[in-house]
């Protein structure tokens, strides 16, 4: 069927009126406050929420000199918490020795993982008559970071103990204790794992027993852990002078063996499926472990069972110090040491943080890991508690294993 078409009309002319636009003055003046009209708004929103106002105050950039300690600056509600402040952080990683014996210029701060390499830069600045403020928030013990295979081997031949954690049985328990003792001369004779019954695990490795640190001429872990090896073989005592301290060093030295991985990379290679064949047992801080364990629970909703640790029986507390070296530099020191919220972040970041009388506590650490569902390591009361020696007879003794070279340049000038 076809539609009849309608009639057609005539066609009419429109006409307008005069046109009403804006002259062009006038026509850019409206789009421009059109543009405004967010910006405007997103400003008001910012800054009445707080977070706008900061980069119009000023953001100091720190420069500093981390060693392994640079995981809390890179954490990002660290970083958050510092921007309130109106600080940033901008960080040079090495190790706490090169941290010592390199220039200063141009830095706010140095931030060396332990005592020694904290009292070679203070001594330095002193002696130049240099600025140097040294503050203290936290600590983490050395540890010996391991596989459960190889835990349960040094189990079988009576060198570790399952320590109970909170939460914990016997069989999985993620922490033993390492007899020092029997641990160095098993690896000073020679043995491998091959030799001790790893393959009872399913596992093939030949390599000799050891305990893997980085350079010991560049990192504080392994200059300490050298010190609790010659403690031990010294009969827990330190060597007080440069004869004693020269014959125990070249003891010890055929047993710290190492393949000088970068202290950055220690714990990355523990982490990785990799590390188990690379370095069955490797020397870290407490933190570190629980760092890795805390990140394990959150992604798959449980801590991971096969990597262990064993604490030393011979136990030694490294005490992380922070050293402003300008002004600038120490009101950062002054918020980690003091602040609540970034004391709290440490925690989280599985340090022992220290208390207001400057001693490390445990408790609320523990209290933590077992709410965040990870068994705590308990305590072992009995273990000695090693003691490092002088820092001229350490350095010594650590030049002497490691046949360390000179310094690049004297402390206190550019690198």
């Amino acid at each position: 069927m076809t539609a009849e078409r309608p009639h057609a009309e005539e066609p009419r002319l429109a006409i307008r009126g005069p046109s009403r636009r804006l002259p062009l003055r006038g026509r850019t003046l409206r789009s421009l406050v059109t543009a405004l009209v967010f910006p405007v708004a997103g400003l008001l929103a910012l800054t009445a929420g707080g977070h706008l106002l900061l980069p119009f105050d000023g953001v100091t950039t720190l420069e500093g000199k981390i060693a392994s300690k640079s995981e809390f600056f890179e954490d990002e509600k660290v970083q958050r918490l510092l921007m309130k402040h109106g600080i940033r952080v901008h960080i040079t990683r090495m190790g706490s020795r090169d941290i010592a014996t390199t220039g200063f210029d141009g830095y706010d701060f140095a931030f060396p993982s332990g005592r020694p390499a904290a009292d070679l830069i203070k001594n330095d600045r002193k002696r130049k008559n240099a600025y140097a403020k040294g503050h203290s928030a936290f600590v983490s013990p050395i540890v010996l970071a391991t596989y459960r295979e190889y835990a349960e081997t040094l189990r079988d031949n009576g060198l570790a103990t399952p320590r109970q954690g909170v939460g914990a049985d016997g069989s999985s328990t993620l922490y033993y204790t390492l007899n020092m003792k029997r641990f160095i001369e098993l690896s000073a004779g020679g043995k491998k794992w091959s030799d001790i019954g790893i393959n009872k695990y399913r596992t093939e490795n030949g390599n000799r027993i050891l305990a893997q640190t980085s350079n010991v001429c560049e990192a504080n872990h392994a200059g300490t852990y050298l010190g609790l090896v010659a403690f031990v073989e010294n009969g827990n005592t330190v060597p007080t002078d440069n004869a004693a301290a020269d014959r125990v060093a070249r003891k010890i030295k055929p047993t710290l063996v190492s393949q000088g991985l970068p202290s950055e990379q220690m714990f990355q290679t523990y982490e990785v499926p990799e590390g188990k064949g690379l370095a069955p047992i490797v020397v870290v801080y407490e933190h570190q472990y629980f760092a890795y364990q805390i990140r394990q629970r959150q992604q798959t909703g449980k801590p991971d069972s096969q990597r262990v640790l064993l604490y030393p029986s011979t136990q030694f507390l490294t005490e992380p110090e922070y050293i402003a070296l300008t002004p600038k530099g120490d009101r950062l020191g002054e918020l980690i040491e003091n602040d609540d919220q970034l004391q709290r972040r440490a925690m989280e970041l599985g340090f022992r943080v220290l208390d207001s009388s400057g001693k490390a506590t445990s408790t609320e650490l523990y209290r933590f890991l077992e709410d965040q569902g990870i068994p705590a390591p308990a305590s072992a009361a009995n273990d000695t508690k090693a003691t490092l020696p002088s820092l001229p007879l350490l350095e010594r003794m650590i030049t002497t294993v490691g046949e360390c070279p000179p310094p690049t340049s004297t402390p206190g000038t550019t690198s």
